[in-house]
């Protein structure tokens, strides 16, 4: 999606504004040279109605005053006319149209896919920077904005064709009325420079609050239960309600200015039709021109108005469309896309080997969350991650996964650098559970095979190490069975053995539980890990329990992004008191919760 311009102002719309309309017309030259030919077409007969009138006029209207009756082969003859005119004009009409519906809508439906195919590229800290309600507004509202200037673009390409011949046909048939009714074009341009400069600034924040009113809706309805439960009702309808009035008053400022301009522009060609009608009664009457000639001249006039309103209309969606487009390029061009080497991993052979070398990384400048972190899980074991909030387990477990890349030193699966695997690469092998287990308002099928084409038999097996096999058979359409928006018919616990069962149903040689069994009995969990490490599969474990910690090979204990201790969890215990108290402390609050 090429870039139509940054700068400002009156002109600078203009220019930037026909810079996107650009864009469009060379993707889509055919449908706009189609719906462009229809235009002319209309717009060249409607002219042409004005000769028949004129020519009507003369030799029908005037003739019949004169002789008190008129030949029927006349009438035959302007009706022909008339209806070969109007017919012609309506394919223009069609062919104007349909095209432009074509036009506008395969645009939007390619900025939609350009931006989903953007935000899938760019990395998990680009997402974390930018709220949802303004990743909802680039690929909706703003989309529909950059693209809304392409309806009215075909009508207003051809009526400027349409707007050449009237003027040309004024000019043969009387070039003193033509003059002065074309004194009209510069207080159009006047006219449309003032809207421009004064429409920009209200349809840029207009734009701005819709992703903003986006966000709070999104947020609402995300925390419903938090809403609910704490009765925030009032707040959040108030919240909704006082951003919702913002853009109200951008919307209703940006529709002022442009209840002022369109009239204004309608009008200004009605007047230029006044003056011609006097001067040219004063004409006829000195004999300098002819009747027809004043009807042909007048009829013209108000054909031009059409054009001009035409252009006036495509100007007016100006300001939106720039800022829609600015807004959605800003998406396109973000940086931080990850780069993928080409090399694979084996998919079979037991657990991986994970080596993690030196490993630093920081949210924020000069602020470190991982530092100089090392070490190795060898094929088959075990290892639990232990630390207290903020110490950088989690974030180890999106480094992992490659969902953010090191700032420093290397994290390395078989050897293999992960930065040097090609993309898809690493899914095949490694899979995360996090601790917030997402369900899809789909099936339990769908939701564990996530649209792969997995045998029900591998389905069932996948649910069993995850110890759900039990409760999904009890639902009431089993596998079947639709869960809801988020799966909101289970319980905590389910959910996570869910998403558990669909990381294990790909089989991967690495797993990484970030908490993932927070919210599942205790005999369970230890059922769930027992089945885990039957399988020789690599697991890596963030972990509060007791009872979690000791079935891990080797705890690695974490204080401020970095490893302070490590062993096996009796060992930890015995020989540091803050592991211990950590540990301790957790359970204890365990019991005091029950």
């Amino acid at each position: 999606m090429a870039t139509a311009g940054s700068t400002t102002g009156s002109t600078g719309t203009t220019s930037a504004g026909f810079g996107v309309l650009w864009v469009a017309i060379k993707r889509e030259p055919w449908i706009f040279t189609l719906s462009t030919v229809g235009s002319v077409l209309f717009g060249a007969l409607t002219v042409a109605d004005a000769w028949v009138l004129g020519w009507s006029t003369d030799h029908v209207v005037l003739p019949a005053f004169r002789d008190g009756e008129v030949g029927a082969g006349l009438l035959w003859a302007v009706l022909g006319l008339f209806v070969g005119v109007a017919i012609l004009r309506a394919v223009g009409i069609v062919a104007r149209r349909l095209g432009a519906g074509v036009m506008q809508y395969r645009m939007q439906a390619h900025s939609r896919r350009a931006v989903t195919r953007q935000y899938l590229k760019l990395p998990m800290e680009w997402h974390q920077k930018h709220p949802t309600g303004e990743l909802l507004s680039n690929a909706n509202s703003d989309v529909e904005a950059a693209w809304g200037p392409i309806a009215p673009l075909p009508m207003a390409v051809g009526t400027v064709a349409m707007m050449v011949i009237a003027v040309v046909q004024m000019l043969l048939t009387d070039v003193a009325l033509a003059l002065i009714g074309l004194l009209v074009f510069p207080l159009v341009i006047g006219t449309n420079v003032v809207y421009q400069r004064l429409a920009q600034g209200w349809a840029t924040r207009a734009q701005q609050l819709r992703a903003e009113l986006s966000e709070i809706a999104h947020e609402s309805f995300d925390g419903a239960l938090v809403v609910k439960t704490l009765g925030r009702e009032p707040e959040e309808t108030e919240r909704f309600r006082a951003k919702a009035a913002e853009l109200r008053e951008a919307n209703i400022r940006v529709g002022r200015i442009r209840a002022a301009f369109d009239p204004t522009l309608a009008a200004l060609p009605n007047l230029a039709v006044l003056v011609v009608l006097v001067l040219g009664v004063h004409r006829v009457l000195s004999g300098a021109t002819g009747a027809g000639d004043v009807v042909t001249v007048t009829y013209l006039l108000t054909v031009v108005s059409f054009p001009i309103r035409s252009i006036g209309w495509l100007l007016g969606d100006f300001p939106r469309s720039v800022v829609g487009y600015r807004r959605v390029a800003a998406v396109l061009r973000a940086s931080g896309a990850m780069e993928y080497g080409a090399r694979g991993l084996p998919t079979h052979g037991g657990g991986a080997r994970l080596e993690v070398d030196r490993a630093a990384f920081s949210y924020t400048p000069g602020r470190p969350l991982l530092r100089d972190l090392s070490f190795e899980v060898t094929p088959g074991r075990t290892v639990a991650l232990v630390g207290a909030t903020a110490s950088g387990k989690s974030t180890l477990t999106t480094l992992l996964a490659r969902l953010v890349d090191v700032e420093d030193g290397a994290i390395r699966v078989d050897g293999t650098d992960l930065r040097d695997l090609r993309r898809g690469a690493l899914a095949e092998t490694l899979a995360v559970v996090p601790q917030t287990a997402f369900l899809f308002d789909d099936t339990v099928r769908g939701n564990v095979t996530l649209g792969r084409d997995i045998p029900d038999e591998e389905v069932w097996a996948a649910l069993r190490t995850a110890q759900a096999d039990g409760f999904v058979a009890a639902l009431p359409d089993g596998l079947d069975t639709r869960l809801g928006e988020r799966g909101t018919s289970l319980s905590g616990g389910q959910r996570q053995r869910l998403a558990l069962a669909r990381a294990l149903v790909g089989h991967p040689r690495l797993l990484v539980l970030d908490d993932a069994t927070s919210a599942v009995d205790p005999e369970v969990e230890a059922r769930i890990l027992g089945a885990l490490g039957a399988e020789d599969t690599t697991l890596v474990v963030v972990a509060y329990r007791k009872a979690t910690i000791g079935l891990a090979d080797e705890v690695l204990f974490l204080v401020d992004g970095a490893i302070a201790d490590r062993g096996p969890h009796h060992e930890l215990v015995a020989r540091n008191a803050d592991y211990a108290r950590l540990v301790n402390a957790y359970e204890q609050e365990q019991e005091m919760a029950e």
